[in-house]
């Protein structure tokens, strides 16, 4: 788009997909539709059905929709039609889709073949980010603190015993999927009898799995901004009313958790989470955006849980929350990463693709 044009930006949504968190992506995708500036953006529609096709929506199946499905009113989508050169090309992608075929650099690899901006992290930052074993032992070799783990992919299922894990890792302990998100397909364990429905369950998700310790403390998240100069918000705290923090407590049940924002710590302490939350956005090479979720033990122990680098957008969600208590308003920040994505691609456009 020229600088200084009157002419809209032109958005394309892009949600659903195949991943177990396709429904979340769509109450994201339907809170950012609401707050984007009719006046300053064109919007185009694209959901992903779960079995991976492209559809294009009209503003009331969208915002009615829970489920993305293909019947004879919707229409598949061109996917073509995101990278034309004449003035239906869209300016800018922004992807909310949560979870595996969308925040692990797949959709990202496709808009960065295709030479087309996109908001959030490129594609080593939502790869690293998307796989927790990875990120893991990269936020280790940095020196950063994380929970103990194992981890085993579907070939060594077998060889999980349970005793070994206990004395490694201790009771309780938590299973989950190494490459998925909004607590999907994650269990606490107590004794055997969990721990074997709790490996078949995590295995139903990905072909890789992580056991790791249980850390007893406060459950704190702060949410990332920015490419080059990455600032950090406030910091939050979830208070579970379950056992902890599950798919149910996020989004089935209203009272699953309660939210404390900003979380009730001292100053001190929340300036070196805030510190430690830049630091592991630029240690897994996350651009845009990213919430970064921590342990906080009674000792003043920091441990650094995950990162996800497609948060929820949803109007409950916390990095929306912890950036409109920090000063930031949703549809502002909407702004900032649209803006944030053009400058990246704009700057890409000046690196020489070629030796000569």
């Amino acid at each position: 788009m020229e600088k200084g044009s009157n002419k809209k930006i032109h958005v394309a949504l892009l949600f659903g997909g195949k991943s177990a968190e396709h429904e979340v992506s769509i109450r994201s995708a339907q809170s950012i539709y609401n707050v984007l500036d009719k006046s300053k953006y064109k919007i185009t529609l694209v959901g992903i059905d779960k079995n991976g096709t492209w559809l294009s929506l009209n503003t009331q199946q969208f915002l009615s929709s829970k489920e993305i499905l293909l019947d004879k009113q919707i229409l598949p989508y061109s996917i073509d039609n995101l990278f034309q050169s004449d003035k239906s090309k869209v300016d800018v992608v922004f992807p909310v889709l949560h979870g595996p075929f969308g925040e692990d650099g797949t959709i990202q690899g496709l808009l960065k073949l295709a030479n087309i901006s996109f908001v959030g992290a490129g594609v080593l930052g939502s790869a690293v980010g998307m796989d927790k074993e990875v990120a893991k032992r990269l936020l280790r070799d940095a020196g950063l603190s994380t929970a103990k783990f194992n981890v085993y992919s579907e070939f060594e299922r077998k060889t999980i015993s349970f005793e070994k894990v206990r004395k490694n890792l201790g009771l309780p302990l938590f299973v989950k999927p190494a490459n998925l998100g909004s607590s999907v397909g994650i269990t606490k364990v107590h004794n055997k009898a969990e721990f074997i429905k709790a490996i078949n369950f995590a295995f139903q998700y990905d072909s890789k799995i992580l056991i790791e310790e249980f850390i007893k403390g406060k459950e704190i998240e702060c949410s990332v901004l920015g490419n080059e100069k990455p600032i950090a918000s406030v910091c939050g705290e979830i208070i579970p009313h379950h056992e902890f923090y599950s798919y149910e407590a996020k989004y089935l049940d209203d009272n699953g958790a309660a939210l404390s924002i900003p979380a009730k710590i001292t100053k001190p302490l929340m300036k070196k989470i805030q510190t430690l939350a830049v630091r592991a956005f630029n240690v897994l090479c996350c651009e845009g955006m990213a919430r970064v979720d921590f342990f906080l033990k009674e000792n003043g122990e920091i441990y650094i849980n995950e990162i996800n680098t497609i948060p929820g957008f949803t109007s409950i969600s916390m990095y929306p929350k912890l950036w409109e208590e920090s000063g930031i308003p949703y549809g502002k920040l909407i702004d900032t990463l649209i803006k944030l994505a053009i400058s990246r691609h704009n700057k890409e456009q000046k690196l020489k693709t070629s030796f000569k």
